[in-house]
């Protein structure tokens, strides 16, 4: 008799099964149907680097603080007429820029240290290959990925401004001719040849 009254009404678990079946049913379903309907990806994506290469002076910082060593840059040096000036100057073009993204891990490390924003990030991540070796996109097909960087975000209203616009803003506001004057640097005097110190502060 005990053995039996443990057991359960028959069927008891075959009933909740079917109740939470039916509540699933009918709820919103929340799938994203990709890839017939694009996901809604956040802001900050790190889908794919793009490359701006007329900002790129092949300072080489993103190549060398690279972790995964998947940045290959090639440069060459050709000289510059400038009117007025003594001797032409030099300056470097790029040749080659590839990105291994086979290797690369997606730290960001090469977007962030680049001085010149000549990098940027794409939320774009169809770029699969048949073909790993085709992974290595060269300058041209990183230029390409340029069309899809999404614009910046607007400022904050209530952060403070930029360094840049707040010495734009405060030279604008000055009134002509009242630019600071530089101050002289302070000169210090020769020590005697008795060694007595000529600095009224320092110790005898």
């Amino acid at each position: 008799m005990g053995e039996t009254s443990g057991r359960g009404v028959p069927g008891e678990g075959l009933a909740k099964g079917l109740a939470v079946t039916l509540r699933t049913m009918t709820r919103r379903s929340t799938t994203q149907q990709y890839p017939d309907v694009a996901p809604e990806l956040p802001p900050r994506s790190r889908g794919v680097i793009a490359l701006l290469a007329e900002n790129c002076t092949v300072c080489m910082l993103c190549a060398r603080e690279c972790p995964d060593w998947c940045i290959y840059i090639d440069s060459h040096k050709e000289e510059v007429a400038v009117p007025g000036a003594a001797r032409p100057r030099q300056r470097n073009v790029l040749d080659r820029f590839d990105i291994d993204f086979s290797l690369c891990m997606y730290c960001g490390i090469c977007v962030e240290v680049c001085p010149f924003d000549a990098l940027y990030w794409s939320p774009e991540f169809e770029y699969a290959e048949y073909d790993i070796r085709d992974l290595l996109h060269d300058k041209d097909h990183l230029g390409e990925w340029m069309a899809t960087v999404p614009p910046p975000p607007a400022h904050d209203r209530n952060g403070e401004p930029a360094k840049e616009e707040a010495t734009a803003a405060r030279k604008a506001a000055a009134p002509a001719g009242s630019a600071a004057r530089p101050t002289p640097a302070r000169v210090r005097p020769a020590a005697p040849a008795d060694g007595t110190p000529t600095d009224p502060g320092a110790a005898p």
